[in-house]
């Protein structure tokens, strides 16, 4: 249970327990099953996974055009060759995640949020994915170090756009524009748009982060297709969380972020937790993890 209410507060959790104790005792199901339901939603036969992947599982949703995105405890690392079970990492990603589609919302920025639903869930518009990861980077740190001889840490000239063709057999390698003209992933319409949101994400992330002294090194995004009558209009899909982002603090350098788990610097709820905390979506001393991370071979 302590991991399921990790870093909630007080009143909230209790709240939200109360819940989904009361739509468990009603179904006649156990409680670790009500929590990855949406409270209301306890008939498991009426769930139907529409698709699998390493850190989330969608699900068909409540009404047409909307899914439910569920948050794994799952930790991959080098295209999942490193995969551990990291208690609690569901939970913190799903309200991070909605603490950022909210704002971006917010400030127009069309992304597929509607809602989040429970401590693991979202509810999303359905999107028609692109199959193309975009990274946005502002500081020299990973691959890109590596290619270009960089010491890590590097501040770069000017955000640098690449892109990522989705498909785990292949690695997701970089391609060019060339490649996504050739073979049709996106049209040039989509491309522009894609890179115009991206770059918006990044300044008002920049600012977001820099206000609780984090740093935004890079992020990816992916984005999908949405119809407004007949025509396809461009939003934000996935998840924005330290899953996809590399945050450092702005004064000591220490990480936040998946690099904990993929270069075995610590505990990677430690990092994720302090970002949650400086969010503010939980409160200063969160509840202790009563096991550590379960390597899966």
């Amino acid at each position: 249970m302590r991991g399921t209410v990790f870093g909630i507060r007080k009143a909230l959790a209790v709240e939200v327990l109360n819940s989904y104790t009361h739509a468990a005792t009603k179904a006649g199901i156990g409680l670790a099953v009500a929590l990855t339901l949406p409270i209301g939603d306890t008939d498991m036969s009426r769930r139907r996974m529409v698709y699998e992947g390493k850190a989330k599982v969608i699900y068909a949703g409540p009404e047409p055009g909307t899914l439910v995105q569920h948050f794994k405890d799952d930790a991959t690392a080098f295209n999942a060759e490193k995969h551990a079970i990291i208690e609690g990492k569901g939970v913190l990603n799903n309200f991070i995640s909605e603490y950022i589609m909210k704002h971006l919302n917010t400030v127009g920025i069309p992304t597929h949020f509607i809602r989040r639903l429970n401590m693991r869930e979202q509810l999303i518009r359905e999107v028609e994915i692109i199959p193309l990861e975009l990274v946005v980077r502002n500081v020299a740190a990973g691959s890109i170090a590596k290619r270009f001889g960089l010491e890590e840490g590097t501040a770069l000239p000017r955000p640098i756009v690449e892109y990522y063709y989705k498909d785990d057999k292949l690695g997701d390698p970089m391609v060019a524009e060339e490649h996504i003209a050739a073979f049709n992933w996106a049209s040039p319409q989509d491309l522009d748009d894609m890179v115009a949101l991206a770059l918006r994400v990044n300044d008002f992330m920049n600012g977001l982060f820099l206000s609780m002294g984090i740093k935004l090194v890079d992020f990816k995004i992916e984005c999908g297709h949405v119809y407004e009558g007949e025509i396809p209009r461009v939003i934000i899909a996935d998840e924005i969380s330290p899953d996809s982002c590399r945050l450092w603090d702005v004064k000591t350098g220490q990480k936040f972020d998946k690099d904990i788990f993929r270069r075995d610097l610590g505990d990677l709820m430690d990092g994720y937790t302090e970002i949650a905390t400086r969010m503010g979506v939980m409160p200063e001393k969160s509840v202790a993890r009563p096991t550590g991370p379960k390597l899966v071979h």
